[in-house]
């Protein structure tokens, strides 16, 4: 028999302490093929990484995203924000996703992997839905990012609205931008670990 396991509802999280999100100087902004050498020298050592993208939302009925315009990797010490408009940034990108045996975990991963088999031209590997897990252990409902921090750690997770629906194809990020994408990669391979994945 399946247990089926409540996820806190909003009023309950908007009560929880703050999960410690990734400041700055754990941030690293990636926009040439150099830095991307760099960040994939470090992140090919790690067995899995938070995952996440971020497109330049679309405001017209019927417009299509030419997104994804940022990818997001972390682990759980630092994250690095990759701008994909630099083509051998770009090029780094698409290999660090077609590595196989490195998990790439996050939340509601359906649309990115379309999009980056789109922009990219690659099949991501590895690609792990954290609600996908978060289902099979009993939770009904999809839980994203701020219920699964809920649900583990007891602490509320923030996500600036404003943040989630600026402009990613900007050449210049702001510090705000930086924070808000890095740490939906950091907290998805927090909530990895704490599962004890891979199981």
């Amino acid at each position: 028999m399946h247990t089926h396991h409540a996820t806190p509802d909003k009023d309950a999280i908007a009560l929880l302490p703050t999960f410690e999100r990734l400041l700055l100087d754990r941030i690293t902004l990636v926009s040439t093929g150099e830095q991307a050498q760099q960040a994939c020298a470090v992140l090919a050592q790690a067995r899995a990484w938070g995952f996440d993208t971020e497109s330049k939302p679309t405001f017209k009925v019927g417009e299509v995203s030419d997104g994804p315009h940022i990818l997001q990797l972390s682990t759980p010490e630092r994250a690095w924000v990759f701008q994909l408009h630099d083509l051998a940034c770009r090029a780094v990108a698409a290999q660090l996703l077609a590595m196989p045996g490195i998990d790439k975990a996050g939340f509601g991963l359906g649309d990115d992997t379309k999009r980056i088999v789109r922009k990219l031209g690659i099949e991501p590997q590895g690609i792990l839905e954290l609600n996908a897990v978060f289902r099979q252990r009993g939770y009904r409902k999809d839980m994203g990012v701020k219920g699964a921090v809920a649900v583990l750690f007891n602490q509320r997770f923030i996500k600036s609205k404003k943040a989630a629906t600026s402009n990613w194809a900007n050449p210049h990020l702001t510090e705000a931008q930086l924070v808000y994408a890095a740490n939906d990669a950091y907290a998805a391979i927090r909530v990895y670990d704490m599962l004890g994945l891979p199981v």
